[in-house]
């Protein structure tokens, strides 16, 4: 379907107030909508063939299953006690 756009851009000039607002909503709809569309249509295969994904994903399973991924609590103590390190490591 072809649009011309002049007349579309005429039209608009022309319209009530609260109507150009409406339109200018309906557009940011559309466009969020073709935005949404395009991510959905991204090619999953090519990331099934992304051997650095693949081995990043592979590892966090295994930290998953081993235990080494932290809650909030944990991941701050692991941070304090690397930061100790650190601060003391500077300490020359």
């Amino acid at each position: 379907m072809s649009v011309d756009r002049e007349e579309l851009k005429r039209l608009i000039d022309h319209m009530h107030e609260d109507d150009t607002a409406e339109v200018f909503d309906f557009i940011g709809y559309l466009k969020v909508k073709r935005e949404r569309e395009a991510i959905n249509q991204l090619d999953v295969e090519s990331f099934s063939v992304d051997q650095e994904l693949i081995q990043q994903v592979r590892k966090s399973q295994l930290e998953r299953e081993n235990g080494e991924i932290y809650d909030k609590e944990r991941g701050f103590e692991y941070l304090n006690s690397q930061l100790e390190e650190y601060e003391r490591g500077q300490d020359l």
